[in-house]
């Protein structure tokens, strides 16, 4: 399944990486158009001729409507996602459907996203991070992720039993994209409440896809903003585990961040002091994040 929204040019090379699989199972896609007004329904038109291919459309903006959507219009009994700016390896479907049928009691299956930079990546990534980018590898091998230590899987590459989704009632519009947002949270609330339900998840590094890193992506503006919308994002969907914390909470906001808020604040003058850029950067992030979930939590009492 593959939900989209105004990326036809990034279109045609995703839906023609889903079309042609090695060795697969029987599968469909389906392809949910959410409001697009560029030329998405010329791209998805040109493949929905083969039968392979099924259209649908969410008027309802936001991603998890347009997923939501995406589960009722699907026939299958495994549901797998992916993004419009992504292409999945051409064994993709196999893998999949093989992860499934090792682990019977699996409900969730997630693998690596790889990179294909658009543009060389600045010296400073490493230090901040890759999660506003969207890219995933935890290894070569395979392993269970376990509640109290959640790796999250991202709906670029992640497939979910139809039974779990209508358990759960889908994905959460409370915390999704809408548009061009960036820093939500739809794909790690779905998995919290998945492990919370005592489901299983599992990480296979053999499910592999392979996401577009835009040169915009690679700016620090783009960064700051990622992690000032996470912190929101995050503020809203109350993770029990980020939630915890020892000297109970102030005005909404669990002590812990505002502690951590002070010491990310001291490390970035710190390394701005002496000359560490890329470190002090690094740090600049960890105190938007922490300073926009308090902003949202405070708000949110008034």
């Amino acid at each position: 399944m593959l939900c989209t929204y105004n990326r036809a040019a990034r279109l045609a090379d995703a839906l023609t990486a889903l079309v042609h699989q090695t060795d697969a199972p029987p599968y469909e896609v389906v392809v949910v158009d959410n409001n697009s007004t560029d030329d998405t329904r010329a791209v998805i038109g040109a493949l929905v001729s083969g039968g392979l291919v099924r259209y649908a459309s969410e008027p309802v903006q936001g991603l998890s409507h347009a997923r939501n959507r995406g589960v009722a219009t699907a026939r299958a009994d495994i549901l797998a996602f992916t993004d419009d700016d992504v292409r999945v390896d051409p064994t993709w479907v196999r893998s999949i459907a093989r992860a499934f049928a090792e682990h019977p009691d699996v409900d969730m299956v997630g693998g690596r996203v790889d990179p294909e930079w658009e543009a060389e990546p600045p010296a400073w990534l490493p230090q901040a991070g890759y999660a506003p980018l969207a890219l995933v590898d935890y290894g070569a091998e395979a392993f269970r992720i376990a509640p109290a230590e959640p790796r999250c899987l991202i709906g670029a590459n992640v497939a979910i039993r139809r039974q779990a989704l209508e358990r759960l009632h889908g994905f959460s519009a409370r915390v999704q994209r809408v548009g061009d947002g960036i820093g939500s949270t739809e794909d790690h609330e779905f998995q919290m409440r998945l492990l919370e339900a005592g489901a299983a998840a599992l990480y296979d590094p053999r499910v592999a896809v392979r996401a577009a890193v835009p040169r915009e992506r690679l700016s620090k503006r783009y960064h700051r903003a990622w992690h000032k919308g996470h912190g929101r994002f995050y503020a809203l969907m109350r993770d029990p585990l980020f939630e915890q914390s020892r000297a109970g909470t102030v005005l909404g906001v669990p002590a812990h961040v505002y502690r951590s808020a002070v010491g990310e604040a001291w490390a970035w003058a710190s390394n701005v002091l002496r000359g560490r850029r890329s470190l002090a950067f690094a740090h600049e992030l960890k105190l938007r994040f922490l300073t926009a979930f308090a902003v949202e939590r405070i708000s949110q009492r008034t």
